[in-house]
C-alpha cells in the first residue's frame, strides 16, 4: 500500500463532483469511448478485443480480481479531468497535510528535539503541491514522497517560513500512523 501516493490519489478523489461508473460494462464502455476503440481498451487492459466488446454489451458481468482492478484503476485515472486539472492547480493553492507520526529534528549544535508523536494540520504552500503531484505523476516511491512532505513540514512547521529555527539541518517523519492530504 502507498501512503503517501494513495493520499493524494484520495484527496483528488474526494473533488469529483460525479462517481465513476461502477459496474463492469459501464466502466468497459467509458474507457472505449475514452479511448476510441475496443483494440486501445484491449491493449491496455490485456485481454482481447472480443472481451472488450462483451463486457460493453453486458455479456460478461463480472469480470476476474485483477481485471476488475486494472479497470477500476485505468476509468478512475481518466474520470473527470478538469477535476484533476484542479488539483494540479493545487500547485498555485497549496494543499493541507493531515498526519499523526513520529516527528524530530536535529539542529547544528547537536541540539536535538527528542522525536515524538504529533498530530498536525499543516497548509503547504503551493511549490510543495506541485512537487507532490509531480513527483506522483512520474511514478515516484513513498519513500520520496514522504522526503518531500518531510521537507515541506521542516519549512512551514519548524521554521514557520524562515522566522524560526534556521538552522535546522534535518527532520525526521517517521512511525506514521495516518496521512490524508485535502485540496
Amino acid at each position: 500500500m502507498s501512503l503517501f501516493g494513495d493520499g493524494l490519489e484520495a484527496a483528488v478523489q474526494k473533488a469529483f463532483t460525479r462517481p465513476p461508473p461502477k459496474s463492469a460494462g459501464a466502466q468497459m464502455w467509458y474507457l472505449v469511448k475514452q479511448l476510441k476503440s475496443t483494440k486501445a481498451v484491449a491493449q491496455m487492459l490485456r485481454i482481447s478485443q472480443r472481451t472488450v466488446e462483451r463486457y460493453a454489451k453486458d455479456q460478461i458481468k463480472k469480470p476476474r480480481p485483477d481485471l476488475a482492478a486494472r479497470l477500476e484503476r485505468e476509468v478512475k485515472k481518466r474520470w473527470q479531468p478538469q477535476i484533476r486539472a484542479r488539483a494540479k492547480a493545487a500547485s498555485t493553492d497549496g494543499i493541507v497535510i493531515d498526519t499523526r507520526a513520529r516527528m524530530g529534528y536535529t539542529a547544528p549544535i547537536g541540539s536535538t528535539d527528542q522525536d515524538r508523536i504529533r498530530h498536525l494540520t499543516v497548509a503547504l504552500p503551493p511549490q510543495y503541491a506541485a512537487r507532490l503531484f509531480e513527483a506522483q505523476e512520474q511514478g515516484a516511491s513513498d519513500a520520496r514522497l514522504q522526503e518531500i512532505a518531510a521537507e515541506a513540514l521542516k519549512e512551514v512547521y519548524f521554521q514557520d517560513g524562515g522566522r524560526r529555527a534556521g538552522s535546522l539541518e534535518e527532520v525526521r517523519f517517521t512511525d506514521i500512523e495516518h496521512v490524508e492530504f485535502d485540496l
